[in-house]
């Protein structure tokens, strides 16, 4: 697994950490939990790939942090559209999840590609 996503996803969840205070403090308490929750699953997810009993548990543990960044771009466009962050942010932290998902996906693809082998 590539090093760049572990520190990839560590510098988004603290993005996040930051946005969720923000959030809070505007009495936006479930939507900051929920994206606080998906955004910090996926480096934790992806810590414990890195050390997985197999090859299974690889894929695995790869697919819910990819699934946990598809629900956390989700919560960013909703904050968006809900015109509770700002253009700027929500185009920043978008492209970041997007990237993180571009580079899940292809962890996943390969990893189960080279499963089948």
């Amino acid at each position: 697994m590539p090093k760049d996503i572990i520190k990839r996803s560590l510098d988004f969840a603290v993005r996040i950490i930051k946005l969720s205070k923000y959030l809070e403090s505007n009495k936006t308490y479930s939507i900051a939990n929920q994206i606080l929750r998906s955004a910090t699953s996926i480096g934790a997810n992806l810590s414990e790939a890195e050390y997985a009993q197999s090859k299974s548990d690889f894929i695995h543990k790869n697919s819910i942090a990819l699934k946990e960044c598809a629900e956390t771009k989700y919560w960013i466009e909703l904050l968006f559209h809900s015109e509770l962050i700002k253009e700027n942010l929500y185009s920043s932290l978008l492209k970041d999840c997007e990237e993180i998902l571009k580079i899940l996906t292809t962890i996943v693809k390969k990893s189960k590609l080279s499963n089948k082998e």
